[in-house]
């Protein structure tokens, strides 16, 4: 069981950016496939992106591409989403993510952080 502790959320004006922090309680965290993932009210949370251990390999949903980054410092056990030119339908809460290998459905993946809120409003 990997403890994982989300943090840099808040309230940010459309085109700003913010960047969320994801903390981790396993010393090893380079053994795991990274996530992020978003759920706006009313809707079924939805994959963001994620990294492999390295942080060669990455993949974006199409929503996010050119405008979230996602890293990881794996001395640190901690892996960062920068998110740029944020729009309205951005605001959701985001989660941080863990599992041994990626896995498409974001029900599968094992290891889950308690979310922090993102508010994209003028």
């Amino acid at each position: 069981q990997v403890l994982l502790v989300e943090s840099g959320g808040g309230l940010v004006q459309p085109g700003g950016s913010l960047r969320l922090s994801c903390e981790a309680s396993e010393r090893t965290l380079s053994n795991y496939v990274m996530g992020w993932f978003r759920q706006a009210p009313g809707k079924e949370r939805e994959f963001v992106t994620s990294t492999n251990w390295g942080g060669s390999s990455t993949s974006y949903a199409d929503s996010v591409k050119g405008r979230f980054t996602i890293s990881r410092d794996n001395a640190k056990n901690t892996v960062y989403l920068q998110m740029n030119s944020l729009k309205p339908e951005d605001t959701a809460v985001y989660y941080c993510a863990a599992d041994r290998t990626y896995k498409s459905r974001w029900y599968d993946w094992n290891n889950w952080g308690q979310g922090t809120q993102v508010t994209v409003s003028s």
